[in-house]
């Protein structure tokens, strides 16, 4: 078992890096740097074109290495770190590859350039990744710079209240024990940007929304209840004026993590994020945790 990082030298930044060597350390087990180059065609060049291409491979996952290396000298102290590189045509398509061939328990990529620091942004590999991954991928937002502890601290799971998403929560508590750290459950209760027409009034959405609040602290009650989750887990219902004032409103820990749940599509168990999932991921100021389905 290993925690996987796909990295690229001048692409990745150290945000990967970081949530990576906290989750390898909270999991006690290694790290593995994986770059994925692109693969060179069968067909020999008349030109001697494919061995230039090769040897450009080589050197793109040589200076990958070395650059996480360098950034891995002050933050990996405790873990042990191995580096991998892997051709393939596509950069998801390789690294679906190499966490099948390592065994591997956690997927941690990074977030795209194009956002703001803090947030969240799935770039194109994330985006595939998040519909045909077989394992949990952590995404990382832009600028993070782990916890001060160098490990995770607690898990929070997004929980919509629906009967299907049970799985989810059970799931995620695993986690928690596996990561041997605190569990949080929240139901976000939003308030859409333009939630009812104005000659209703806010009154009635203020009426309606505290309706959902009020269901949302039973569903809550009941994971407690049914034994989902332990007594010590923390349940709470978090509302705000769209899901960014809701998510900046759950009062984040350093080093905490929100897993999410998916949707499975058929009989094969993959990552595929809904509608909700997508937007609580865009405004999530910490780690992202995606289980597959």
């Amino acid at each position: 078992m290993t925690v996987v990082v796909g990295y690229l030298a001048g692409k990745s930044g150290t945000a990967p890096l970081h949530l990576g060597v906290g989750a390898a350390r909270t999991l006690r087990t290694s790290l593995t740097v994986a770059t994925i180059v692109p693969k060179p065609w069968t067909t020999p060049s008349p030109a001697r074109i494919d061995a230039e291409y090769a040897a450009w491979a080589d050197q793109l996952a040589a200076d990958s290495a070395k650059e996480a290396q360098r950034y891995l000298a002050a933050l990996g102290d405790g873990v042990t770190v191995s580096y991998h590189s892997h051709a393939h045509r596509s950069a998801s398509g390789g690294l679906i590859e190499v966490v099948s061939e390592l065994d591997a328990e956690l997927l941690v990529l990074g977030s795209s350039a194009n956002g703001q620091l803090g947030q969240v942004v799935v770039g194109s590999t994330a985006d595939r990744l998040l519909h045909s991954a077989p394992l949990p991928v952590a995404i990382a937002p832009r600028g993070y710079r782990g916890s001060r502890t160098r490990m995770l601290t607690r898990i929070t799971c997004a929980y919509p209240g629906t009967p299907e998403a049970l799985d989810v929560v059970k799931r995620v508590a695993e986690y928690a024990r596996r990561f041997d750290v605190p569990l949080r459950v929240i139901t976000f209760a939003v308030r859409g940007r333009t939630m009812y027409p104005p000659e209703v009034g806010l009154h009635a959405e203020d009426s309606i929304l505290a309706a959902w609040e009020e269901h949302a602290r039973q569903m809550l009650a009941l994971l407690r209840a049914d034994g989902v989750v332990g007594e010590d887990a923390v349940l709470q219902v978090v509302s705000g004026n769209g899901w960014d004032q809701a998510l900046d409103a759950a009062e984040w820990e350093d080093g905490e993590v929100l897993a999410l749940g998916t949707s499975p599509r058929g009989d094969i168990a993959r990552v595929f994020l809904g509608s909700r999932g997508s937007k609580i991921m865009r405004h999530s100021p910490v780690p992202v945790l995606v289980l597959p389905g």
